[in-house]
């Protein structure tokens, strides 16, 4: 749903209504489902990660 939104331009990312195709489920599957804290904070690790690899990464 959250990337339909973006895709329609309601809440959305610049980047992911422009350039976003498809969701990867392959890439996420392993991580649901997870309680909010979790994944709050493993969102900050990966994002972290991303950028150590030269990925451009922003968080809310």
């Amino acid at each position: 749903m959250r990337f339909t939104n973006h895709k329609r331009g309601y809440k959305s990312n610049r980047y992911a209504k422009k350039f976003g195709l498809k969701l990867r489920p392959d890439l996420f599957a392993c991580y649901n489902p997870m309680p909010y804290e979790a994944a709050a904070e493993l969102e900050i690790e990966l994002a972290a990660g991303l950028r150590e690899q030269g990925y451009a990464v922003w968080q809310a």
